[in-house]
């Protein structure tokens, strides 16, 4: 038997069905990964699940004795006390006597009294006596395991953090199925190479939404989708489910292509006139009005998001120079000694820990913060976009309409004047939900929004503070198609792996000790390099060490974007050296010094430009044929 049924599950919340007769079995072993488009019910299912939500219609059976934990995507509202307060919250009714054994201890280590040590002592007993003294071990046996501090206040840690301890809750519960919401959300590289390796070896049944694909690459051995209010699951891993889903898309639609050509021949024969009445079959018409209805009910596919990016005039060849640039916050080092060079049209991600200093970086390179020493040089022309991850632009007592309308119906998208709801629908938010508050958003719906409300400005220097957190993966792909092709300069802060090694080409790799070291390429890329080197770069904890060597091992693959990038960059050198020999030869010409006045500094601070961009592009072609050619 299963250790989960869900049988013909509907719900709707009073509106157009959420699910809609939603069937799905979990077995135990199964690490099953939900897929779905922002707003389709992923994160309502797992709180079905968990039995934190009713149901409307349809049943949930539940082996018995079967016991669930689930780690919501957004951290709960007024949890306080320590981590061990919060992580022994998991264990039912002996909570409340772990949670005061563990303060009476502590209290104790810092000053022992006769009265504590009589209370502790009556805890201990009544402990034994509910046999909450092993779950009191428990709990410190989980906390170690996920290296955390049992007396830190839960209060004071990083997003990240909070996350293992509430992970923490869930595990000592010893749940049968371990439910698990966007767990990738606001994790470092090497936090989410540890929780994979943990979930591996220690969750036997897994159920988790993600928008990470390496991690649901790695992980998933069943996929289901959320799609229209049903939910079809594949016996099978990521990479194949992508294809049998892509599949299956294009055989509905050849299908309701069919079904349209057959509805639109019947209805031309309804409308024939009293010739065709006269010989009308009847059963030829209740079919028609069968198909009619049949049409009516079909629930559309969510559209495509029309994401476009409006450039601004090309910014100054260089954008930003720094030259051995530190900054700290009193004693503590962030960055030191930073040097590095951003041209137009670079594409530069930022890797590195929670708290190493990447926000603190990007402030330095934005001119919003002076190091303490060395110097950063800032570009010309340079017309910045800011895509902040805590999404602090948007208002969340205003509509999705006021955000990006700033008060008015219409705004200027591309030279042409457009009305608010109709941008809006470009960004797959219908009328109505333009007219919502933001604070109802989903979290992949305010990151929608954000990108809708910044495109409305023209920018050439892009700059991206975890953009993917909560994005649906159709979102996502057209978001990187979009980076691909933007000829303006990106500034990319993400813990995406598959995403920075499509889209960057370069790394700035942050240690944690205020050192940044720069590689060319993406995150695959920085793998293989760090750890070519020696001395090796600061590694990750010790429980993501075997993952990383084991990655940085085998030879990759060229991506698809990485192939059709080689195949052009021979065009792109031949052009940019063409360009180098008339520049040359203009500088050559003593006829041009008689005309050219200031336009001599201006071809000059060009060569110097084209001399840089063929550089990095030369780089760049030896990296990709030096990847190509490992394969072989």
């Amino acid at each position: 038997m299963a250790l989960l049924t869900l049988r013909n599950i509907t719900l709707a919340f009073g509106g157009p069905p959420l699910f809609d007769g939603v069937n799905l079995q979990i077995e135990e072993g199964e690490r099953l990964c939900l897929l779905g488009r922002n707003g389709t019910g992923k994160s309502t299912l797992l709180k079905l699940l968990a039995g934190e939500i009713p149901l409307e219609g349809g049943e949930i059976m539940r082996q018995q004795g079967v016991r669930v934990a689930l780690v919501s995507q957004e951290v709960p509202q007024g949890l306080g006390g320590t981590v061990f307060d919060v992580a022994a919250a998991g264990m039912g009714e002996a909570t409340a006597l772990l949670a005061e054994y563990h303060q009476v201890s502590h209290r104790l280590a810092e000053a022992a009294n006769d009265e504590l040590l009589a209370r502790l002592a009556t805890l201990q007993k009544r402990l034994e006596e509910t046999g909450g003294w092993g779950l009191h071990q428990e709990v410190e046996r989980v906390l170690n395991r996920l290296s955390l501090d049992a007396d830190a206040p839960f209060a004071s840690l990083s997003g990240g953090t909070k996350r293992r301890a509430l992970l923490a809750r869930a595990l000592v519960a010893a749940p049968d199925i371990l439910l698990l919401d966007e767990p990738t959300n606001h994790l470092d590289i090497d936090t989410i190479l540890w929780l994979e390796e943990f979930l591996l070896k220690q969750v036997k049944t897994l159920l988790f939404v993600t928008h990470d694909r390496a991690f649901a690459r790695r992980l998933a051995n069943r996929v289901a989708e959320l799609d229209r209010g049903r939910l079809y699951a594949f016996a099978c891993g990521y990479d194949e489910f992508v294809e049998r889903r892509e599949a299956l898309l294009e055989a509905e639609v050849t299908r309701q292509a069919q079904f349209d050509k057959k509805l639109a021949q019947e209805e031309a024969w309804i409308r024939q006139g009293i010739k065709a009445r006269r010989t009308r079959n009847e059963g030829r018409v209740r079919a028609l009005k069968k198909l009619r209805e049949e049409r009516r009910q079909r629930r559309e596919r969510l559209g495509t998001a029309t994401i476009r990016l409006q450039e601004a005039e090309r910014s100054g060849a260089l954008v930003v120079e720094a030259d051995n640039a530190s900054f700290a916050y009193g004693d503590r080092p962030i960055i030191r000694d930073f040097s590095t060079t951003i041209m137009r049209g670079d594409r530069v991600g930022i890797i590195g820990p929670n708290g190493s200093g990447k926000t603190t970086l990007l402030r330095l390179l934005l001119g919003e913060l002076t190091p303490d020493s060395g110097d950063i040089r800032l570009g010309t022309r340079r017309e910045v976009l800011y895509f902040d991850q805590l999404r602090e632009q948007l208002d969340l007592d205003k509509t999705v309409q006021e955000n990006v309308g700033e008060g008015n119906d219409t705004i200027m998208v591309g030279g042409k004047s457009r009305h608010v709801i109709g941008y809006l629908q470009d960004f797959l938010f219908s009328p109505d939900r333009a007219r919502t508050p933001v604070r109802i958003l989903s979290g992949g719906e305010r990151n929608r929004l954000l990108l809708a409300k910044l495109f409305t400005k023209p920018a050439n220097v892009l700059v991206l503070d975890e953009p993917t957190n909560d994005l649906d993966a159709e979102t996502l792909d057209l978001l990187e198609e979009l980076l691909m092709d933007y000829s303006g300069t990106i500034l990319l802060v993400s813990h995406d792996r598959e995403f920075l090694n499509n889209v960057v080409t370069s790394t700035l790799a942050l240690g944690g000790d205020g050192r940044v070291r720069e590689y060319v390429g993406g995150y695959d890329d920085w793998l293989r390099q760090a750890a070519a080197e020696a001395p090796a770069p600061a590694k990750p904890a010790a429980t993501t060490a075997a993952p990383v060597r084991e990655r940085a091992e085998r030879p990759r693959k060229l991506s698809f974007k990485e192939e059709r990038e080689l195949e052009a960059l021979p065009e792109r050198i031949h052009l940019l050296e063409e360009e180098q020999e008339r520049l040359h030869a203009t500088l050559a010409d003593p006829e041009f010094y008689k005309r050219a006045g200031a336009e001599v500094a201006s071809v000059k601070e060009r060569l110097e430009a084209l001399e840089a961009e063929l550089t990095a592009v030369y780089d760049r072609w030896e990296e990709l044929e030096t990847v190509k050619g490992a394969v072989k």
